[in-house]
């Protein structure tokens, strides 16, 4: 009955019209943010954090919060109709969705992302409300050693997410963790890699690296091509809602990755990000040989989708019951927290229930705003699709273009990009999948930071990562993974099932 009175209290602070138009607000400039390349919701809360200076603290959080899950949604777009990930997230959307965009089914694939992005964002919300105290406990659980062994894990997943060889997904993920060495070094604050260049001593940007690798490759293996195998989406479309089919198959991916997004967006370091990979990989391993992954199965699409959104929301269970933030956008919520004068942490719930029970109503609000505001925009989307290749390449170059100078105001970031335009073609050619490159680049930084800290603790013991239980069991699962993918016949299915037409 207490939930029950906290949600009322909530709804009764949410359904203000101040707050109504902050959430709207917030949920239409995070679809924006996600469909532009480029520009994330670290960026553009970053940037508005000025402005909540002259707001109260309960719209400024409804907004700053909108726009983060909204971040979500958007990013989808890109990754389905361009080939474009908007946010690191929605690397392994691309994949499926981009196949189900070439074969006439955008429409398909955009309802099944907006749908089951709208039933995670609604069950976070719930699992926030209900569970947050016991879901913190299992967060408390996790140390460095943990964390570590969570990422190999997620590693050697790419590796079975990955099509073809398995020598190159190997090699690309390696190549990732090589190219998350280009920074500064955190402990001795010593330049890594950067060849004496001042704008590598930040590291390269994620963004430059996805465009470069998915978008602008794809543009230059499609001018590639004879003009009459030139892919041009101009073939007919196929409706622009799923069919029974599509509901069958990609429901129970959709519960999936609920489930999965809702546990790992707890856990600090990009929880909505780890979320999405796994659930690619778990849905790879359920459907099995059934499966048309890597060539627009619905599945690979819906449950990364909810996992990402479930992700997105549970993320806001630490820093709102522990003031710790569990990602960087978390972390700005708590700078924008202090800013207005409250002290992030468990006191929250009992000190300031309006603040803390009207954003978690707010978050409802805004994911039932984003799925109205979406799905009718499917269709004026799909309408993007029709114009002429020769004309949408040179605006789709423009638009990346844009996306990667806004990061920093900067042109190198622009010559970098082309570069890896370059070097996505050859990995075109050379039939080398991206998707590894881009989670050992995004995992690289994380990995090292918490085996370094695991290994400070430990006074140098490497033994740590398999004396503590939880940390072992997740390295056997790695082991496992890897030994079963390797046995023969396992091997000849997963070839079998990427060379089928």
């Amino acid at each position: 009955m207490d939930l029950l009175h906290n949600l009322s209290i909530g709804f009764g602070v949410a359904f203000t019209l101040q707050n109504l138009m902050y959430a709207f607000f917030g949920a239409v400039l995070g679809t924006l943010i996600g469909v532009l390349p480029g520009l994330g919701p670290v960026a553009t809360i970053a940037m508005l954090l000025p402005s909540i200076y002259s707001l109260d603290a309960t719209p400024a959080l409804i907004m700053l919060a909108g726009i983060y899950y909204g971040a979500q949604y958007g990013g989808s777009t890109t990754a389905i109709l361009i080939n474009v990930p908007g946010e690191s997230s929605s690397v392994v959307t691309a994949i499926d969705g981009y196949q189900m965009a070439r074969q006439g089914r955008a429409g398909a694939a955009l309802a099944a992302a907006g749908l089951g992005s709208f039933f995670a964002g609604c069950v976070g919300t719930v699992i926030i409300a209900a569970f947050a105290p016991p879901l913190t406990e299992l967060a408390f659980q996790f140390g460095p050693a943990e964390y570590f062994s969570l990422m190999v894990l997620g590693l050697v997943g790419a590796v079975v997410l990955a099509s073809g060889s398995l020598i190159k997904a190997i090699a690309m993920i390696i190549l990732g963790l090589l190219l998350a060495q280009i920074n500064t070094d955190v402990i001795s604050g010593q330049a890594r890699y950067s060849f004496d260049i001042p704008e590598l001593t930040d590291g390269i940007g994620f963004v430059i690296i996805a465009m470069g690798v998915f978008g602008f490759g794809e543009i230059i293996a499609n001018l590639g091509m004879p003009a009459e195998h030139r892919e041009v989406f101009t073939k007919d479309v196929k409706g622009l809602w799923p069919t029974k089919q599509d509901f069958k198959d990609a429901w129970p991916a959709v519960v999936r990755g609920t489930a999965l997004g809702s546990i790992l967006g707890v856990l600090p370091g990009g929880g909505a990000l780890l979320a999405s990979f796994a659930s690619y990989t778990m849905e790879k391993k359920v459907a099995g040989a059934s499966g048309r992954f890597g060539k627009g199965d619905i599945r690979g699409v819906a449950g990364p989708e909810s996992a990402n959104n479930a992700g997105a929301q549970t993320s806001f269970i630490p820093m709102l019951t522990l003031g710790i933030p569990p990602n960087a956008v978390m972390a700005l919520m708590v700078g924008a927290m202090t800013i207005k004068g409250i002290q992030p942490g468990p006191q929250v719930m009992t000190s300031n229930p309006q603040l803390f029970w009207g954003l978690i109503a707010s978050m409802w609000v805004g994911n039932l705003m984003l799925v109205i505001l979406n799905l009718p925009m499917i269709g004026i989307w799909i309408k993007l699709l029709t114009v002429p290749y020769r004309y949408l390449f040179p605006a789709i170059t423009l638009f990346c273009c844009i996306g990667v100078y806004t990061l920093n105001n900067n042109t190198f970031d622009v010559y970098l990009t082309a570069l890896f335009a370059v070097i996505g073609y050859l990995f075109y050619k050379l039939s080398c999948e991206a998707a590894p490159l881009l989670l050992g680049f995004i995992l690289g930084p994380m990995m090292e930071e918490n085996l370094r800290r695991a290994l400070l603790l430990s006074r140098g013991d490497w033994s740590t990562f398999v004396t503590r239980g939880l940390s072992a069991g997740l390295l056997v699962a790695a082991v496992l993974m890897i030994v079963i993918v390797m046995l023969p016949s396992i091997k000849n299915k997963r070839e079998e099932a990427f060379s089928e037409d």
